[in-house]
């Protein structure tokens, strides 16, 4: 029987590209000159830090222009809010959402099956699996998840017949 995974994912390629660009650009940046500012890459997050409040808020624009200049979707990266220590260090986290989580993929899950559409689907391991009997129902599906927005990143991968 057909199938597909729907899942929600950011290419880890294109993510390390876009952190070396906008720290070759912090090394030539004139208003940044002197100034110690670090964006360091972790698996699940990117931590950003600044002298203060200012700098972080360019450093945070120079890493999301970078980021969406790569073709990185933003909607897959939670910006917490800044912590300024009393000092004037500044310091914000990125957190990377990789794979659907309960609330999205059973919303997605919901839209799918409010179509009508037949085809079952069911949640597997933060994806979820597409199965149908015909090959124009799953790509009719993934026409349906296309088009609306899920506030995620939605791919599709392993499309079997």
């Amino acid at each position: 029987m057909p199938s597909f995974d729907i899942v929600s994912e950011i290419d880890k390629q294109e993510l390390d590209n876009a952190v070396n660009q906008a720290r070759k650009e912090l090394a030539t940046r004139f208003d940044f000159k002197g100034i110690i500012t670090e964006i360091l890459l972790e698996k699940d997050k990117i931590t950003l830090t600044a002298q203060d409040a200012g700098h972080l808020r360019g450093l945070r624009d120079i890493l999301i222009g970078k980021l969406s200049k790569r073709g990185v979707d933003l909607r897959n990266i939670q910006q917490d809010e800044a912590a300024i220590s009393s000092v004037g260090h500044a310091r914000q986290e990125l957190k990377i959402q990789q794979g659907l989580e309960g609330n999205k993929a059973k919303e997605i899950i919901q839209a799918i099956k409010s179509q009508g559409f037949k085809v079952q689907s069911q949640l597997q391991d933060q994806q979820i699996r597409v199965t149908g009997k015909k090959k124009d129902d799953l790509q009719a599906v993934i026409q349906f998840i296309r088009d609306r927005d899920f506030g995620v990143t939605t791919n599709f991968k392993n499309f079997r017949d």
